[in-house]
C-alpha cells in the first residue's frame, strides 16, 4: 500500500513541479526536498529504531505521510487552475512552497519508517532465507512502486491533478491498519541504554570495523547519486525531446519495474550461482552502459528497455547487499548501523538531483537545450564506470574477509 502511494508520487512530484516551472533546477528541487531528510535525519532514525517498538514506529510515520499528502492535495486543489509555467521562476510560488514542504515531511517520515521496516525483517525470517525474503519484498515493492504506481499516477494526473496526492493519503491509512495487525516482538533486546553519543559511536565503530559494509555503502551512495541524476533528468527529456505524454512517461517508468521485479526474484538464484562477489561486481559494472543507452534511446519503448536493464542489475545488487548487511549486523545495533549505512547510501541522492539540474543549466550555455537535457545521462554513465573500476577489488577483498 505504501509503495503504491510512493509509485504514484514518483510521477506526481516531478510532473506537477514541471507544470509550475520549466527551469530544470527548480524542478529538481522538489525531489531534493523529498530526499534531503535522508542526509539530515538518518542518524536520529537509527537511534530511535533501536530504542522503540519498530512496528509502532512504522505506523506513526505512515500517519505523518498520510497527513502530508492530504495537505498537498488540498493545496493543489486550492491553486487550480494553474497558469502557464514560465521558463524561469514559478507560476504559483505558494503552491510550489507547499509542495516543497510536503515533500520534506514525507521524506522525513520515510527515513524513520524505512529504517524500522528493514531492521524488522531478521525478526521475521531466519538468516539463511534473507535473500529470498528481501527478493520477495523488493518485487512486491516494485510491482506497486514502479509498475502499477507510475501508470496510475499518470492516469490520475490526467484525470484531475489533486487525485494523485489525495489517493496516497488513503493508501497510507490502509497500510497503517495492515501493519497494526502484525504479531510479534519488534523491539531490540538491549542490556543497557546509554547517551545518544555513546550509542551512535558504538554503531560507527562497528561500521568502521567492517570494510565490506563501508565499501558497499559508498558504492551504493554514488550509484544512487547517478540514478537520481537520470530519474529527474528524464522528466524534461521525455517531455521536450521525446514528446511523451504523462501516460507514456508513466509506462516508460513501468518498464523499469518489470526489470526490477525480475532482478528481485532472480537475485537469490544469481547470487548462489555466481557467488556474492561476482554478482555485485558485474551488476555494478552493467549500470554504466544502461545510463549511456538512455541518452541515445529514440522513443518510449527503447527508453523503457533501458530502464528495465538498469533496474534489473540494481535490484540484484540490492538483494545481495541488504541481505549481507542484515546478516552481519547484530540486532541490537541494526538500527544504528543501518542508519549510518543509509546516510552514506541515500544521503547522496539530493546531491544527484541538484547536480542533474546544474548540469542541464550549465550545459545550455554551451550547447542547444535538447543536447543539454541528455547531459545528466552521460555524466551518470561515465561516473558509474569510474566507481565500478575503483571498488572492484574492494568488493572481492571484503567478501573474502568475512568468509574467513
Amino acid at each position: 500500500m505504501t509503495n503504491l502511494a510512493d509509485g504514484i508520487a514518483v510521477v506526481a512530484w516531478g510532473w506537477i513541479a514541471s507544470l509550475l516551472t520549466r527551469d530544470a533546477l527548480l524542478v529538481a528541487l522538489v525531489p531534493v526536498a523529498l530526499r534531503l531528510p535522508w542526509f539530515l535525519l538518518a542518524l536520529p532514525a537509527g537511534l530511535v529504531t533501536d530504542r522503540v517498538d519498530r512496528r509502532r514506529l512504522i505506523i506513526a510515520m505512515d500517519a505523518v505521510r498520510a497527513l502530508a499528502f492530504l495537505g498537498a492535495a488540498l493545496a493543489l486543489w486550492g491553486a487550480l487552475p494553474l497558469d502557464a509555467a514560465p521558463d524561469k521562476g514559478v507560476s504559483a510560488p505558494g503552491l510550489y512552497s507547499a509542495l516543497m514542504l510536503a515533500a520534506f515531511v514525507v521524506g522525513g517520515a520515510e527515513v524513520f519508517r524505512d529504517n524500522a521496516a528493514q531492521t524488522m525483517l531478521p525478526a521475521l525470517v531466519s538468516k539463511d532465507r534473507l535473500e529470498r525474503a528481501n527478493g520477495q519484498l523488493w518485487s512486491a515493492e516494485l510491482l506497486t512502486n514502479a509498475l502499477i504506481g507510475p501508470a496510475l499516477g499518470a492516469f490520475l494526473i490526467g484525470l484531475w491533478l489533486p487525485l494523485a496526492f489525495g489517493l496516497n493519503a488513503l493508501a497510507y491509512g490502509g497500510a497503517m491498519l495492515l501493519v497494526a495487525g502484525l504479531a510479534g516482538r519488534f523491539r531490540a533486546v538491549r542490556s543497557d541504554r546509554r547517551g545518544w553519543r555513546a550509542e551512535l559511536g558504538e554503531g560507527f565503530l562497528f561500521l568502521r570495523g567492517m570494510p565490506l559494509l563501508k565499501t558497499l555503502a559508498w558504492t551504493t551512495g554514488f550509484w544512487n547519486l547517478f540514478h537520481q541524476m537520470i530519474v529527474i533528468g528524464v522528466v524534461l527529456h521525455a517531455q521536450e525531446n521525446l514528446g511523451l505524454s504523462a501516460q507514456a512517461y508513466g509506462l516508460t517508468l513501468a518498464g523499469g519495474a518489470v526489470g526490477g521485479i525480475a532482478g528481485s526474484l532472480m537475485g537469490e538464484r544469481i547470487a548462489r550461482s555466481l557467488g556474492p562477489t561476482r554478482t555485485m561486481q558485474w551488476t555494478l559494472a552493467a549500470s554504466g552502459p544502461c545510463f549511456l543507452a538512455m541518452a541515445l534511446a529514440p522513443g518510449a519503448w527503447t527508453l523503457g528497455l533501458c530502464f528495465a536493464a538498469m533496474e534489473f542489475t540494481g535490484f540484484v545488487w540490492n538483494v545481495v547487499s541488504v541481505s549481507t548487511r542484515q546478516r552481519l549486523i547484530p540486532d541490537a545495533l541494526l538500527g544504528r548501523v543501518n542508519s549510518l549505512y543509509r546516510l552514506l547510501a541515500w544521503g547522496m541522492m539530493p546531491l544527484g538531483l541538484v547536480l542533474s539540474g546544474l548540469v542541464v543549466s550549465l550545459g545550455e550555455t554551451f550547447v542547444a537545450r535538447d543536447l543539454a537535457l541528455v547531459l545528466p545521462f552521460w555524466v551518470a554513465g561515465m561516473g558509474s564506470f569510474g566507481v565500478a573500476a575503483l571498488v572492484w577489488g574492494g568488493i572481492a577483498r571484503g567478501f573474502a574477509g568475512i568468509s574467513r
